[in-house]
């Protein structure tokens, strides 16, 4: 009986300092550079596109790759390197990495809505904004051309209900917009092709409020390529 009872505290000892390991980790790596390091050195061995454009997000990029595979098979200039859940500091932080190092010929950056659901704790409007900068004047140093998407509309947040993101993402997307034409830098607008009337996505284009379906990446994906073709025709 004792030699059960010590062995079942042995395994809850190790269990804890297993997890306690796997949070370490995960803290040294805040930003998850570890995510696309070994893409990145296998995409800069390949011979590069002469237009390649890499799209630096959260998981609504990141699920992009993942649902739409075809699009992404038909436009293989496009580099995604979207990460679930990430924030606009968390970006910065990896910005160069995963896509100053790759020699884009533009980025394209969504992102801002984690941040409004305090995904890594409070942030204000102005702090986003900054963040957004500094990733553009990254961009605008490295010779590339951005293209500032709009946040998508969210009426709710599933991982943490109640915070009433929609008038908080309508008055950020109007600070992008403000600054990319300040900048000269081509807004890409999301938002009123999929907004409902009530700061939401239309039917159909999500099933959790925030990320899109299918059917809501087939809205973006012509919206995409034409602000490509517009970015491109500018350099």
């Amino acid at each position: 009986m004792k030699n059960n009872v010590l062995t079942s505290i042995i395994l809850t000892i190790l269990s804890i300092l297993n997890l306690s390991g796997q949070d370490n980790k995960k803290a040294m790596d805040w930003a998850n550079l570890a995510r696309y390091k070994e893409a990145n050195i296998a995409l800069l061995k390949e011979k590069p596109s002469t237009n390649t454009v890499v799209l630096m997000g959260n998981s609504i990029t990141e699920g992009w790759v993942r649902e739409r595979p075809d699009f992404f098979k038909a436009n293989t200039n496009l580099v995604g390197r979207g990460i679930s859940g990430q924030t606009t500091p968390q970006m910065l932080l990896r910005f160069k990495q995963d896509v100053v190092h790759l020699k884009p010929k533009l980025v394209v950056l969504l992102c801002g809505i984690n941040d409004i659901a305090q995904n890594t704790g409070p942030i204000s409007q102005a702090e986003i904004m900054d963040n957004i900068i500094s990733m553009c004047e990254l961009a605008v140093a490295n010779k590339i051309g951005v293209i500032l998407s709009s946040v998508l509309p969210a009426s709710d947040f599933p991982w943490r209900p109640g915070m009433n993101p929609g008038p908080k993402v309508v008055s950020l997307n109007e600070d992008i917009k403000r600054y990319a034409k300040l900048k000269g830098h081509i807004y890409l607008d999301y938002y009123s092709a999929m907004e409902d009337g009530n700061l939401g996505l239309k039917p159909g284009l999500s099933t959790d409020k925030v990320h899109p379906t299918p059917a809501g990446y087939a809205i973006m994906e012509p919206l995409l390529l034409a602000a490509i073709q517009k970015g491109l025709k500018k350099l």
